[in-house]
Order: C-alpha cells, then structure tokens, then sequence
C-alpha cells in the first residue's frame, strides 16, 4: 500500500530537478540577452562604426553624419545594429523552422539545445577582439549569436511541453522567465562594477565594456552545461513521416518534408495562426523597446553607460518580481486575460519614453521600473500560452516559428525603428512609432478563441487560459 505514495513522491522529484536544470537555461542565455543584446553592444558597436566613419564617435548634440559604405549601400553607423538584427531575423525565419523539424525528430532535443548555446557563447566570447575600426567583426559576431540565439531557444521554448502540464506551464514558464532575470541582473551588477571602476581597475572604458561583453559569453557557455547534465532526451513523439522518392529519407530531408507539409496544412490551426500574428506584433514591439533602450538613452537622452546599466538592473530586478507575480495573476484571470492588461502598459510606455526630457534621471528610472513589470509577465504566458496551441509531435516545429518574433530576433520593429532615425534624424520619433505594434497585437489577440484552438490541436484543455 505504500508503493505507490513512494512511486509517486519519486516521480514528483525527479519532475522538479528536470525542471530546475531547464530554468537554468533562462538564466545562462540572459547573460547574453541582457549584457550583449540589451545593454552594451549596440552602442559599443555605434561608437566603433561612428570612429571607422568620421573619425569620432557622435553624441547626442553633434551626431555622426557620414554613412558606411556596405556593397555600395550607404548605412547610418546609428542604424548599423539594428540593421544586423534585421538581417539576423530574416534568415531565421528560413534556418529556424528547419531546426525545430530536425529536433522534433530527434531523441537528443537537449544536445541541439546546448550545441547552439555553445557556438552562441563563442561568438559573444569573440566580441572582446571589436576594437578600432572592427566594426564589421562586430556585425558579422552579433548576426552569429543572435541566430545560436534563436536557434537553441526553438529547442528550449519545445522543453516545456515535455516537463509541465497543461495546468504547470504558466507557473513553470515564470519561473524560467524569473531565473533568466535574475541572472541576468547579477551579471549585469557585475558589470556595472566593472565599467564603472574602470579608471580604478587601470583600463579604459572601452576596455572594460569589452571585458563585459566576454563575461557574457562565458556566462551563457558554462551554465548551460547545468540543464545539458538534467535534463532527459525523450523519443520523438507523433512524427509524421513524409515519403521521399528513392528510399528512406535523411532526417535533414525528412524535416524540410515536414516543414512543407506544416505550411500547407497550417490552416487546420486558425486560432494558432492567429495568435503567432499576433505575438509577432506586439513581441516585435517589446523587443524592439528592450533592444534599442540602451542606444535611445545614450544617443537621444545623453546618459552615461552607467547610467543605463544601472537602469536596466533595475528593469532585471523587477522583471524577475514581475514574472512570478503575472504567473500569479494568470491562474485568476487566465493567460490571454493576462497579457492584454500587459500590452495596455507597453502603449503608455513608448508615449512616455517618446516625452522622457534629456539627461533626467528620475523620469527614465520609473520607465525602467514600469518596463519591468511587465516585460517578464508577458514574455513567460505567451511561451505557455502558445504550447497549449500546438500538436502534439510538433512543439519544437511550431515554436521555431514563435521565435521568429521572440527576444533579440525581432525584425520589423528594428527596421521601423532604423528607418524612422535615418530618415528624420532622431530616435524620439523612432520610439513612439513602436506603439502601432502593441496596437496592432492587442487586436489581433483579442480575437483569439483559445478553447477552440486547443481543441483543434488535441490538446488537453487547462482549467483556466
């Protein structure tokens, strides 16, 4: 009689390590997220393209003017990173739905995981080598890490289908979420030290932001062998195989079969079609926001660089809060409910940030405090939210496509953002252009019928979405 309490008690454990190794990934990659793409690289590279084009780096007053000459294509050296983003999630939305199709098909999700983390965490490494006029080095090592980035995120995000149920998934996705903002607020204390004593350390400040940038990738590298030694490799399940003339097929050509058949029969999905529009606009917008945060308060609000790390430990401080607490919320009011409140704050934010005056502290700090808030609440429910959409078999497949919009490959919303600079020479314009995304999100999400698109998936339906 006391077999099956003790079976069950086993059971309940080796659930929890599994799930604590996979929360570690959020907290590797933020290492990246938060110092690389967020915090200290775009304006690094900024001032690295300014000097190879005018000999100097521009200010908020007296910005760089002179273009870069890339295969004959003028581009602005403030444009410069954003266009690499640009360009990074173009190709991904070609490279990653066929990386999903590879690990759904493959008994080893966490090798392809923790492969692509890896040659992400070398790139990031390398950026300690962009100094001088090695401005194009630095584009070709942010283009790599963002697409190791997306590609090891697509694995990551199909995980959580594997470890949680319908009922967990908000509460566990959170707590990734959660751990990924810690972690990302305790590399980013770190250096914030060490950017900031640079004088005392005896190095220079450029020095020192490449330092950070080398933390970064070590970070990333080295925690992610903690979910590569927990987490299990599980069987494919549900995988449909497509007839390939001439015989068994490879699994390269069997996923590019698959992701044929994917696209043509998507429209049996409506609801998870819908809700991908969706959350490619106002994930865009968010991203887009977080992405050019750093470059907006250096170039247009004439911040220091410890200024703005400082801001955005604040916004990692409290994201980490705002996560647990939205996971909360959503048990109450359901996800979908959830995010749309969420998505609300976003459009009063980039109208404050477009009104935030120059060099005042004050008012920038409570915009990084309400960023926080909401960024991690909204990331973590749409990731569950989404993987009560998708067909069992198909999670890694569907959410490559997710990830076309996911943090640090957001497309439209850079170039929007780049063009908007290019063109009227100012990123105030440029920042409050972003609402029409959440706008845009907020509408297409409020049409979304969750109950009829998990029934159309087979899926299992949770008490409350």
């Amino acid at each position: 009689m006391t077999t099956a309490p003790s079976a069950s008690a086993e059971s309940a454990a080796a659930d929890q390590y599994e799930r604590r190794g996979w929360y570690f990934y959020d907290w590797a990659n933020s290492g990246y997220v938060t110092t690389v793409g967020t915090v200290l690289f775009a304006p690094y590279l900024t001032s690295i393209a300014e000097q190879a084009a005018c000999g100097r780096a521009g200010t908020a007053d007296d910005p760089c003017r002179t273009n870069l000459d890339i295969l004959g294509v003028g581009i602005a050296p403030g444009s410069l990173a954003f266009y690499v983003v640009t360009a990074a999630t173009l190709i991904s939305a070609l490279f990653l739905p066929i990386v999903g199709a590879i690990a759904d098909r493959s008994p080893r999700k966490k090798l392809w995981m923790c492969g692509f983390a890896w040659i992400g965490s070398l790139a990031a490494c390398s950026m300690v080598f962009v100094a001088g006029d090695r401005w194009l080095l630095g584009a070709l090592l942010l283009f790599v890490g963002h697409i190791c980035l997306g590609s090891s995120m697509v694995v990551y995000d199909a995980i959580l289908c594997d470890i949680a149920g319908p009922d967990e998934r908000d509460e566990v996705s959170s707590r990734g979420w959660a751990a990924g903002y810690l972690g990302g607020f305790i590399l980013l204390a770190f250096n914030l030290g060490v950017v900031t004593a640079h004088d005392a350390l005896g190095i220079s400040q450029g020095l020192a932001v490449r330092l950070s940038l080398l933390s970064a990738g070590l970070w990333w590298g080295l925690f992610t062998i903690v979910p590569f030694l927990r987490l299990r490799n599980r069987p494919p399940v549900a995988v449909v195989v497509v007839p390939v003339e001439g015989g068994r097929a490879s699994l390269i050509r069997q996923s590019f079969g698959q992701l044929f058949q994917t696209l043509k029969h998507a429209k049996t999905y409506p609801m998870t079609l819908l809700f991908l529009i969706a959350y490619l606009f106002f994930n865009d917008g968010i991203q887009t926001v977080i992405a050019v945060s750093s470059t907006y308060g250096e170039k247009q609000l004439g911040f220091a660089t410890q200024v703005l790390i400082a801001t955005i430990l604040l916004v990692q401080l409290v994201a980490f809060f705002g996560a647990l607490a939205f996971g909360r919320i959503a048990k109450r009011f359901g996800s979908r409910r959830t995010i749309m409140a969420g998505l609300v704050v976003w459009m009063a934010i980039v109208v404050a940030g477009f009104m935030l005056p120059s060099k005042q502290i004050v008012p920038f700090l409570a915009m990084g405090f309400t960023i926080g808030l909401v960024l991690g609440g909204t990331q973590a429910l749409s990731r569950s939210l989404f993987s009560q959409l998708i067909p069992r078999g198909r999670e890694a497949e569907y959410f490559s496509l997710y990830q076309a919009g996911e943090r640090g490959t957001s497309w439209l919303g850079t170039l929007v953002f780049g063009l908007v600079h290019q063109l009227t020479g100012s990123y105030r314009p440029a920042i409050v252009a972003l609402g029409l995304f959440f706008v845009v999100g907020l509408i297409l999400l409020s049409r979304v019928d969750m109950r009829r698109g998990i029934r159309e998936a087979g899926n299992i339906q949770p008490t409350v979405v």
